[in-house]
């Protein structure tokens, strides 16, 4: 493996820890396999327990996180119509769950948690469980897509994981849980909406982002240990022969930290990129979506581009100093943050939806 500054999840430390870091990149430069092994694809009509994903009631909550009145978000009527409080609300939710690597009690609760919400919404849903060959065995993992029906056959994919690494006491508060607190608040949003759209949006809650294999508390990141979830959703969608229908994919990870600053991942679609942050610019936002690079992210977006299907990762990474630690918690998130890439999201798919390129 090639080792340079900001190489993946783990080129923040490379300058310090370059020995290390041969073994610690969590999203690195090599290649992503093609496929997960899915097993089975249903469609969630029926409630969360007849689908198993466990009690899809709301965790009990620690005590209120208080937020600074300087970290609060902008009312939603100046954001679009997304509400930050409300993403960050329904990130603290998915956090007192606890750790949730795949397979887990914990993480069969959030999927329950985040389909039961979706449903609350009004959005259409389907689940596709899958059985993932990990380097600590056959791990069941589930994707959830929420789908906003438009009047053609284009579709835009926004994408999240919701899994945590198997560190202990890693609750994943930004790196999880931000993006998957602000996709279902783009979801209840969009699926809110009357008017129908030229493209779908199909906003997809990933499984099995994380490497499995953990030793010294480092996630050991590989071709064949790392977004099972995306491969499986892309692979499928490609034997439908839905995936030739996506116009473009938008992935959110780790968005929600305190003082943002978001840089564009080179690894990205150039068009899709400048787009985003053209948007971001144009709505107020250049000094949080910058014009710099942050190296190169393998992420969840690699096994769409790896099929030529623009994409882009919308991710804070490498600039987040809690990554993989179990002090990634709620107080580190503030609402503006959320209010703001939320924002964001929805204005850039507006700009798809207007045919921009």
């Amino acid at each position: 493996m090639q080792v340079h500054l900001r190489l993946g999840k783990c080129g923040a430390w490379l300058a310090i820890a370059a020995v290390v870091s041969l073994f610690a990149c969590g999203h690195d430069a090599a290649p992503k396999s093609v496929s997960a092994a899915g097993n089975s694809t249903a469609n969630s009509a029926a409630s969360p327990a007849a689908t198993s994903t466990g009690a899809a009631t709301m965790p009990a909550l620690p005590t209120t996180q208080q937020v600074d009145p300087s970290e609060a978000a902008s009312p939603a009527s100046q954001t679009g119509g997304f509400d930050g409080a409300a993403a960050y609300d329904f990130t603290a939710k998915l956090v007192a769950f606890g750790p949730r690597p795949p397979d887990t009690d914990a993480i069969r609760k959030t999927q329950g948690y985040i389909l039961s919400q979706l449903k609350s919404f009004g959005c259409a849903t389907s689940v596709d469980d899958f059985h993932a060959s990990t380097p600590i065995g056959e791990l069941a993992m589930k994707n959830i897509v929420a789908k906003v029906q438009g009047s053609g056959k284009g579709i835009i994919l926004l994408l999240t994981h919701y899994d945590t690494v198997r560190i202990p006491d890693f609750v994943g508060a930004n790196d999880a849980g931000s993006s998957s607190g602000l996709l279902m608040e783009v979801a209840q949003v969009l699926c809110a909406r009357k008017t129908t759209e030229p493209h779908s949006v199909w906003i997809a809650f990933l499984d099995g982002e994380e490497a499995q294999l953990v030793q010294n508390g480092v996630a050991q990141w590989s071709n064949d240990d790392s977004v099972f979830g995306s491969r499986e959703l892309a692979a499928s969608m490609e034997l439908s022969g839905e995936l030739k229908r996506v116009h473009a994919v938008l992935l959110a990870d780790m968005d929600g930290a305190k003082g943002i600053k978001i840089e564009k991942d080179p690894n990205s679609t150039p068009w899709l990129t400048t787009l985003v942050w053209k948007t971001a610019a144009r709505i107020g936002y250049g000094s949080i979506f910058v014009n710099a690079s942050n190296g190169g992210v393998q992420d969840d977006h690699k096994p769409f581009l790896d099929r030529h299907v623009p994409a882009v990762d919308i991710t804070e990474f490498p600039n987040y100093p809690y990554w993989h630690t179990a002090q990634d918690t709620m107080d580190k998130l503030s609402p503006r943050s959320f209010a703001i890439v939320g924002h964001v999201f929805l204005e850039s798919v507006r700009a798809l939806q207007g045919g921009q390129h």
